[in-house]
């Protein structure tokens, strides 16, 4: 066993998100045969990530505040404390905090054992985040 010391809370890099986004890394790289990931991330109100998609698919729980998800070509949804939500393997999405709320949510995936486990994309305009 070993008791892991808390990292420190980084801000999201502009690439991949519009906003201010933070996030803290609860599990990160691990030796074989690991391959989980868990983030908390905070997103403060407007904040969202750019599209994008994950190799071996994205559980988010969130944990606070109100949020935005969508799909490619799918509808905007409100996402709320308590849901859990699944974005398959290779599934474009994007996902953050409502104009008016911020939100929080545990981020869990699998990393690959070679190659890219997050894709990412162009970021949502704002036509398309305010398009509910």
């Amino acid at each position: 066993m070993e008791i892991q010391p808390k990292s420190n809370t980084a801000t999201g890099p502009t690439e991949w998100f519009t906003g201010d986004v933070f996030f803290d890394v609860l599990a990160g790289a691990r030796p074989e045969p690991s391959r989980m990931r868990v983030y908390t991330v905070r997103f403060t109100p407007g904040a969202r990530t750019a599209w994008h998609s994950h190799a071996v698919g994205q559980t988010l729980h969130v944990t606070e505040g109100v949020g935005l998800i969508q799909v490619r070509g799918g509808e905007i949804i409100e996402i709320h404390p308590g849901q859990t939500i699944y974005t398959p393997p290779g599934e474009w999405h994007w996902h953050g905090a409502t104009p008016t709320d911020f939100m929080a949510h545990l981020a869990m995936w699998e990393a690959v054992a070679d190659g890219t486990e997050t894709t990412w994309g162009e970021h949502v305009t704002e036509e398309e985040y305010g398009a509910r």
